[in-house]
């Protein structure tokens, strides 16, 4: 067993009661569909800082990137530099995003409509929710695992004890209580609190770090095991391949990731999101080089057999014999901020393109209130909770875990940053290039998923990888975008002139 106590387990405790209460205080002011999903467009700048680096940093983010600390070392916080750069660049600049404020809209794919037609912001809907479904599906189990392993448990007992679906089940419970009651209002309100809590807990964890591993231990560690390629991502095999890869992945989040779009859309104006992606952008980097630490900690003080199999797993082990009583509470409770934060904004984020934009079509026709809109929300998030539950007990992750979520997410990141370009910027673009970009974006990720769970070609996708697949969804998609567009035109020009025909 770990050092976990019944100290911390009232820190824990008193911790998720402040939070329970903060988030359904403030649901007696949902009443319209605008405040369920984008919080009636009032965030400021700093709740929405708070609220976007409480969001994009989760148990799942700590646990991927403590795995790529362990495994690739400094090397593994190339995604975080480049998110932060994209970041950077977007906020300033207001690319694309300044265009999706100031048309008002709730989700990217309804900004889609006027452009490409309805049938383009229906099928958009479809791939964001599929992608982020898929992507979200294994939150519940890697957030449980961590708790478990932390607190001392062997995950060899998973499979014969129920403790896993147990921990689930309470981690959903707790986040859908107030996500689906609340909705964005109580995800701001409860980010905020989980947001100072995870701060202070993974800045003293650091810092204790710093004190009893020590800088250069961790620093030998990595040349030890790793060599020159756990400083330099080019060296790495498929180096180039990986850094290709995040480049494209994280400008695509920073445009259409609609969990951190959404911040955006709930924005007092469009200045105001412009600061926060700007403000936010160096916490992006942090995200990755903190949790990176604390892997690349584990490889200077775990054996080779304490690691095991599963490097996932490495960083929990060593935190569970690592911090004292109490830091293990504050840490546990940092950890379950950080967790519910991301799981109660993704479940709406998700929720809310299923109706904006999935069931358009039906709200249209029957003109559903404003109560009964609020209702159909509250029914759709609790239903996508139940699914994260049982799809995080299903599906057996391979590979890295953020490889996985990096294919998952290019499902429709891919073609859903194509589209949003081509919809501010290029004014050829047409509904026939949408179509064929948000199908060629899909087809390469799903393709990969589906060949590494299949034992007949299970080697052959490890061959090819996911970096390549995830290049080709994006390549892919940007070509289907042009041909398609430019095809249609040609054959709108052919067909004009044809029906005009010859002067006599």
């Amino acid at each position: 067993m770990g050092n976990f106590s019944l100290l911390d387990a009232g820190i824990v405790g008193i911790y998720l009661l402040l939070t329970i209460v903060a988030g359904l205080a403030v649901r007696k002011y949902v009443g319209k569909v605008e405040h369920y999903i984008v919080a009636g467009r009032e965030m400021n700048l700093y709740l929405g800082v708070a609220s976007l680096a409480a969001t994009e940093f989760g148990i799942v983010t700590c646990m991927y990137t403590a795995q790529n600390g362990l495994k690739m070392g400094f090397a593994g916080a190339v995604p975080g530099i480049l998110q932060t750069v994209a970041m950077l660049v977007v906020g300033i600049t207001g690319f694309c995003i300044k265009p999706l404020r100031d048309a008002g809209v709730m989700t990217i794919p309804e900004l889609f409509e006027n452009k490409f037609g309805s049938n383009v912001r229906w099928l958009s809907g479809v791939v964001i929710v599929l992608g982020g479904l898929l992507n979200m599906g294994v939150f519940l189990r890697t957030g449980g695992e961590f708790l478990l392993i932390t607190m001392g448990y062997n995950p060899a007992e998973f499979a014969t004890t129920y403790r896993l679906e147990i921990i689930m089940s309470i981690l959903l419970l707790i986040v859908a209580m107030y996500t689906v009651l609340g909705g964005m209002l109580s995800v701001l309100v409860t980010d905020f609190l989980q947001f100072i809590v995870m701060s202070i807990s993974m800045l003293l964890v650091t810092i204790l770090i710093l004190i009893k591993v020590g800088w250069g231990n961790i620093i030998s560690a990595v040349e030890t095991h790793l060599g020159p390629k756990g400083f330099n991502p080019f060296l790495m095999e498929r180096g180039w391949e990986f850094v290709a890869f995040n480049l494209c992945l994280q400008f695509a989040v920073v445009l259409t990731w609609q969990a951190v779009i959404q911040r955006i859309l709930s924005a007092k104006s469009t200045r105001v999101g412009k600061l926060i992606y700007v403000h936010t952008s160096f916490f992006f980097t942090a995200r990755f080089i903190i949790p990176g630490l604390w892997g690349m900690a584990a490889l200077a003080t775990l054996l080779p057999e304490q690691i095991g199999e599963n490097s996932l797993y490495a960083m929990p082990r060593f935190l569970s014999t690592f911090l004292p009583s109490g830091l293990m509470g504050i840490l546990i409770a940092g950890m379950l901020a950080a967790d519910m934060s991301t799981d109660s904004a993704y479940m709406l984020t998700w929720g809310g393109v299923i109706y904006n934009d999935i069931l358009a079509p039906i709200r249209k026709k029957h003109q559903w209130s404003e109560k009964k809109g609020v209702l159909i929300n509250r029914t759709i998030v609790a239903l996508i909770g139940l699914f994260l539950l049982f799809y995080g007990l299903w599906y057996p992750l391979k590979g890295n875990l953020w490889d996985y979520l990096g294919v998952t997410g290019t499902i429709y990141l891919s073609s859903m940053s194509v589209l949003l370009i081509a919809c501010c910027y290029w004014k050829h673009a047409n509904n026939w290039g949408a179509m064929g970009s948000i199908i060629a974006g899909a087809v390469f990720p799903i393709g990969f998923l589906i060949l590494q769970q299949l034992p007949q070609t299970a080697e052959w996708a490890q061959q090819v990888g996911p970096y390549k697949s995830g290049l080709a969804s994006y390549a892919g998609s940007a070509l289907a975008m042009i041909i398609g567009s430019l095809l249609k035109i040609a054959l709108i020009k052919d067909k004009a002139s044809t029906t005009k025909g010859p002067k006599i």
